[in-house]
């Protein structure tokens, strides 16, 4: 590509519309084409996050999903591609991590007045990529449409305001109301907003693509603006997430193996794509449970990351999950925590800084394990080989293995095709028969060629011009 500094946004019409799989489509289509494509997501508001290098210093935290668009893209993750991560501790406040560090925390009530020192970062790690990649695709946050945002927005229309930057609007189909909610998104924008959206994208269609063309067709009348293309619906596509909302939608078909893993869905759950990698193996069916009944029956039982660990065991005990956990252990029966969840297991969480919100805070674990956890100030952020890292605030000391029952602190090591299988064989008499990297790799490929397919990647191109 000739012109160094073009650039992309892909917003959605509302969460989830498929913001995150457009732009890891089209970083993966552009980049087989020979283009130097950036990932780049201003702000995101997620505890799904992922540990990258930074050449200069300690490692930083940035967007699990920005980690795997930079995948698809061929180039090495960096802080720059999501300069600020929101990771919610409550409906209220937010922890925040800015160029990979952390950086204190914002709350609804100073929510306008403590975005300016933010969308400053976010832009100038966005012109910063501009200035070394061909093409930057930016992935948008919510809607554009939130017009109660848009002041001080910095994310969707602010940023492509910013950078006069050309936006397409993706919508899923599947859901309902694309039509509405395509014509409504453009219309409440402003009409400096609403010049720089070029058109639309549908995501999870499922049928005959000729009786939604009359529709695009009345639409385009309507609004000026075409659509670039119509993604299918495919059974096979799914991806890092960066928040919770599809957790039903990663797990196995029910009955498609013998041995059941339940993992328990926290409220505040961070990094659940650390058991991505049992949804792969046929011997295993993978679900996500709230509620003690649903551990009677389960082989594996998983109290995965938190980022409120100390609330999330309250809630554990609330809804009788702790005693249903503890039975399970004392039939025998494994029980894995990852992060938040191995400090769960163990005997005592303290919190003399109030980390977690109420300084001296101390409460009992479920006591399978005999670790302590205290809590510091400072975060530790590691990478592990051949695979995993770490992001957690909690000093563990003991035994993290008790019969079979086990604790770590490392997120991502069930990726690593032999750590898993040694995992399985030893606690569930299961034999591995699929890998991880291979799978992921398939999938980014997958998507590429559905985007190549599908989606009018000339076109596109064009506007970023």
């Amino acid at each position: 590509m000739s012109a160094a500094g073009a650039a992309l946004l892909v917003a959605g019409m509302t969460s989830d519309a498929g913001k995150s799989v457009v732009t890891t489509g089209l970083c993966r289509a552009f980049a087989r084409r020979g283009i130097r494509v950036a990932p780049y997501k201003a702000q995101n508001m997620s505890n799904n996050s992922m540990v990258v290098r930074v050449p200069d210093g300690a490692p930083g935290e940035i967007g699990r999903a920005q980690w795997v668009q930079a995948l698809a893209a061929g180039v090495e993750p960096e802080v720059a591609m999501n300069p600020v991560l929101l990771k919610p501790g409550s409906d209220r406040r937010s922890h925040v991590v800015r160029m990979g560090r952390p950086d204190g925390e914002v709350s609804a009530r100073d929510w306008h007045d403590g975005r300016a020192r933010l969308a400053a970062t976010a832009f100038d790690a966005f012109d910063d990529l501009r200035s070394r990649f061909d093409l930057v695709v930016a992935e948008g946050a919510g809607s554009p449409a939130e017009i109660n945002l848009r002041a001080s927005d910095y994310v969707n229309m602010g940023l492509a305001r910013h950078g006069d930057v050309p936006t397409v609007v993706v919508g899923d189909i599947d859901r309902g109301g694309w039509f509405a909610a395509a014509y409504g998104t453009v219309m409440l924008l402003d009409e400096a907003d609403r010049a720089l959206v070029k058109g639309y994208v549908v995501n999870k269609f499922r049928g005959d693509v000729d009786l939604l063309r009359p529709g695009l067709a009345d639409l385009e009348r309507r609004t000026g603006r075409p659509t670039y293309g119509v993604l299918p619906w495919h059974p096979d596509l799914w991806l890092d997430s960066e928040d919770a909302l599809d957790l039903e939608g990663r797990r196995a078909a029910l009955g498609t193996g013998a041995r059941k893993v339940a993992v328990v869905r926290l409220p505040r759950i961070s990094n659940f794509t650390d058991v991505d990698a049992l949804g792969l193996e046929p011997g295993l069916d993978v679900q996500f449970v709230s509620d003690a009944a649903r551990l009677a029956d389960a082989d594996l039982v998983v109290l995965p990351g938190t980022r409120a660990t100390l609330a999330d065991l309250a809630w554990l005990r609330e809804r009788g999950l702790d005693a249903a956990i503890v039975r399970h252990a004392g039939a025998g029966r494994p029980v894995l925590g990852i992060c938040g969840g191995c400090q769960m297991l163990g005997r005592r969480i303290e919190d003399p800084d109030g980390v977690e919100g109420v300084a001296g805070a101390a409460v009992d674990g479920l006591g399978l394990l005999d670790l302590v956890t205290v809590f510091g100030a400072e975060k530790r952020l590691a990478l592990h080989e051949p695979a995993g890292y770490e992001i957690h605030h909690g000093r563990v000391s003991g035994a993290t293995t008790v019969g079979r029952v086990t604790g770590t602190m490392v997120h991502g090591s069930l990726e690593d095709d032999a750590t898993r299988a040694d995992y399985l064989r030893e606690h569930l008499d299961v034999v591995s028969s699929a890998s991880f990297p291979a799978a992921r790799a398939a999938r980014l490929d997958l998507l590429g060629d559905l985007v190549e397919e599908h989606l009018d990647l000339d076109a596109l191109l064009e506007l970023t011009r």
